[in-house]
């Protein structure tokens, strides 16, 4: 059990397929509520939040996305990335280089409208070991009648009664748009020219230096024309070719310090190191990928609901108000772990990372991209399950599996299930300007 990377090498057929259909899905399901294909009980439920945020807004929202070097479709774009596994699960990555189109209506007007490159990483899980229970018969507890659980995705044939059933693999278990380190138009358009003109006025001033030089001097006499020769060295294109240079150079130090600033803002890579041995120790195959792809789903999942406390996923106080202005939440970039502790059996993890939130107030549209603090909760005595799902629940006196979303006590029994028992729950969530 454990974890390896890949290369750079395209995904496996079937799962290209897989999470092709499912990015090139996420605008209408995101927008319009329709199902997306191939996402676990869990992505599907948050998208369906958002989409039900959306509609509380009173706004009318369009999302595309599409493979940033061509338009026409998404192609076969996936690479595999990290993979993880357990007895029971194998998790891959798949990353992907898309764009992403926002539109904003309100009233037939477009009050706003964006346009993005990111990375985009989604995780498929599969099962390893066992049989898959798709034609396996099940009686349903309200009419008694017989099905299949493949035939009790969408609720029983016969009565209507609804679950939320495990996944049947393989399932799309996470994703998120990672905006990397790339420039964007604008800078380039700003940033050359600017770079080029302060190249300009270096030279225009520092000329009689620069010619003073022995280097220099000596290009400039091995020329019959000093005249090009200075044209070549500190020319018009010299100019822009250096302000070129600059202008990375400067683009590469200002990463590298948001870089440095982050490491003490969101933790250290030691600490991080530290809880994922912490964390092998219970689940060998764990891995901090895992990990982030949950506590992202976990956020927004909160971040989107219309009451939080009703959520069996978390357990803090009530949320500030300036998240309920949220439509759209992208993680950024820098997941950090700032610090973790353990005591009494429970592991708590401080989790600070970047997202691009986009908010409508007073019909007014805003991207902001705030530090997002987040804690999580679990115990310590029972291994992680790496199929992500916060409605695959067996009582824990009974070991019935039921759907404590609408029911939170175990219709066999009566007792009343504590999610804290064996999985992680969301206990703070904070937004730093």
């Amino acid at each position: 059990m454990g974890r390896h990377y890949h290369k750079a090498i395209p995904m496996r057929p079937a799962y290209d397929e897989k999470l092709i259909s499912f990015s090139s899905s996420l605008g209408d399901a995101i927008c319009k509520g329709k199902p997306i294909p191939y996402a676990d009980n869990d992505v599907t439920y948050m998208l369906d939040l958002q989409h039900k945020r959306i509609k509380e807004k009173n706004i009318e929202m369009d999302y595309e996305v599409f493979k940033w070097t061509n338009d026409s479709g998404l192609g076969n774009a996936f690479f595999d990335g990290e993979v993880w596994y357990d007895e029971h699960y194998i998790s891959t990555v798949g990353l992907s280089f898309l764009g992403i189109k926002r539109w904003i209506r309100k009233d037939d007007q477009v009050i706003y409208q964006d346009k993005h490159r990111r990375d985009f990483y989604a995780t498929i899980t599969n099962i390893i070991s066992g049989s898959q229970p798709d034609d396996d018969s099940y009686i349903c507890p309200n009419c008694s009648a017989v099905s299949t659980i493949s035939e009790l995705i969408n609720g029983c044939p016969y009565c209507g009664t609804q679950y939320k059933m495990d996944d049947l693999f393989p399932k799309i278990t996470g994703y998120y748009f990672f905006d990397s380190l790339r420039m964007t138009k604008k800078q380039v358009l700003i940033g050359w020219p600017v770079c080029t003109a302060a190249c300009a006025l270096f030279v225009l001033f520092c000329r009689p230096l620069i010619e003073s030089i022995p280097d220099v001097a000596e290009i400039l006499q091995s020329y019959s024309d000093p005249g090009y020769a200075a044209f070549i060295l500190y020319g018009p294109i010299a100019c822009i070719v250096w302000g070129g240079f600059f202008f990375l150079l400067l683009h590469l130090l200002s990463k590298l310090a948001k870089v440095i600033v982050d490491s003490g803002r969101m933790g250290t890579a030691k600490s991080r190191e530290r809880f994922e041995q912490r964390m092998q120790n219970i689940t060998p195959g764990f891995s901090f990928e895992y990990f982030k792809n949950k506590a992202i789903s976990l956020i927004k999942t909160a971040v989107y609901s219309k009451d939080e406390s009703e959520l069996l996923c978390y357990k803090g106080a009530p949320l500030p108000s300036e998240f309920k202005d949220i439509i759209d939440l992208n993680y950024a970039g820098t997941f950090g772990l700032k610090e973790f502790t353990e005591e009494d059996g429970i592991i708590s993890v401080m989790t600070k990372s970047y997202f691009d939130v986009l908010s409508i107030k007073d019909n007014t549209v805003s991207l902001t991209q705030p530090v997002i603090s987040a804690t999580f909760r679990r115990r310590t005595d029972i291994p992680v399950d790496l199929n992500f799902s916060m409605t695959k629940i067996n009582c824990p006196a009974c070991a019935r599996s039921f759907n404590p979303v609408k029911n939170k006590f175990c219709p066999s029994c009566g007792k009343e299930y504590e999610l804290i028992s064996d999985d992680w729950v969301l206990v703070d969530l904070k937004m730093e300007k």
